[in-house]
C-alpha cells in the first residue's frame, strides 16, 4: 500500500533556492525521493476550526515546498488518482484538485466527442 509522503515529523527550513534535479532510482517509489518527507506535516494537512488566514498562509507554505520537490508531479498525479480528498499534494490544495478534475473530465467529455464525430464508422451507425 502506498503511503503519503507528509508522514515525517521533523521540521526543515525551506530554503529560497529550488533543490537540485538529480536522477532519481526509477524502482525506487516516488515517494521515497519527496521533499515533504523531511517537513513537518502539520504543514500539508489542516488542523481542525482552522481559521482562514491561517489555513491560506499554512497552504502556500506548503507549495513553497512542493515548489522545490523533484517529484511534484508524480505527487499530483497520485492526488488526482487516487483522489485525495485533504491536503496540499503536488503543489495543489483539495479544493484546487477538484477543479483540476473536473478540468480533465470536461476535456476527456469534448475529446471523445470529437472523437466520435469525426469516426466515420460511428457517425454512419
Amino acid at each position: 500500500m502506498l503511503h503519503p509522503p507528509h508522514q515525517s515529523l521533523q521540521v526543515a527550513a525551506v530554503p529560497s533556492q529550488p533543490a537540485p534535479v538529480r536522477e532519481r532510482d526509477q524502482d525506487a517509489p516516488w515517494h521515497t525521493e519527496a521533499v515533504c518527507r523531511r517537513d513537518e506535516a502539520g504543514l500539508f494537512f489542516a488542523p481542525s476550526k482552522e481559521p482562514t488566514a491561517a489555513r491560506l498562509s499554512r497552504e502556500e507554505a506548503a507549495k513553497r515546498v512542493c515548489a522545490r520537490c523533484p517529484v511534484m508531479v508524480e505527487c499530483r498525479e497520485h492526488a488526482l488518482l487516487q483522489p485525495e480528498p485533504y491536503g496540499v499534494w503536488g503543489g495543489l490544495t483539495a479544493a484546487e484538485r477538484r477543479v483540476a478534475l473536473a478540468r480533465r473530465r470536461r476535456r476527456d467529455l469534448e475529446l471523445q466527442k470529437t472523437a466520435h464525430a469525426t469516426d466515420p464508422i460511428a457517425a454512419a451507425g
